[in-house]
């Protein structure tokens, strides 16, 4: 009787365990990129690549805290809007991005994949809808402060990370350094 209840007890134990690590793992699509593509762009232009020099790496490094983890980022562009797909990581997990940039200012922000437990409340327009129209000062912070979310503030230090990367793409990729640091994708 006694061994029977420490295998059930220990059966139950196990279940658990591995519930809150499949919950844990377990990733939130919201809106896939290509059907963010397809929002911002109904006719999806081609993709671009903007190489991420030494000096551009170095300034994301600033930015994001860390080094960025590719030599190149892609992005979509039509007229003056540019569209960008970006990772960070929140507290232990990556949250997928978009952020579409006119003129140097953030159109729309949006939380496309999310992967942590915890801070999802990041994905609501009450919250994003704070990053319209923000732009970079000149030494690379948001022109205005975003109110947190109790629960979910690393997941805002997140989005606040990413937007201010997109914008800064979108500098570099406007700016006198555009030859050297653009090219289509193939």
């Amino acid at each position: 009787m006694v061994i029977s209840v420490i295998r059930i007890s220990s059966i139950i134990f196990a279940l658990v365990l591995l519930y809150s690590q499949s919950v844990h793992a377990m990733d939130r699509v919201y809106q896939t990129p290509d059907d963010f593509i397809a929002e911002v762009f109904p006719a999806k232009p081609k993709p671009g690549l903007l190489w991420l020099t030494v000096e551009v790496q170095a300034e994301v490094v600033r930015i994001l805290g860390h080094a960025p983890n590719q030599l190149r980022q892609r992005y979509w562009s039509e007229g003056n809007r540019t569209l960008w797909i970006l990772e960070e990581t929140g507290k232990e997990d990556k949250m997928t991005a978009g952020f579409v940039v006119i003129e140097g200012k953030i159109e729309l922000a949006k939380v496309l994949i999310y992967r942590e437990s915890r801070g999802m409340e990041v994905r609501y327009p009450a919250f994003l809808n704070q990053f319209r129209g923000l732009s970079l000062l000149g030494d690379n912070r948001l022109d205005k402060d975003i109110d947190g979310i109790s629960g979910a503030t690393l997941s805002v230090q997140a989005m606040q990370r990413m937007a201010r990367e997109a914008l800064y793409f979108d500098r570099v990729l406007r700016g006198p350094l555009k030859s050297k640091n653009q090219d289509s994708a193939k």
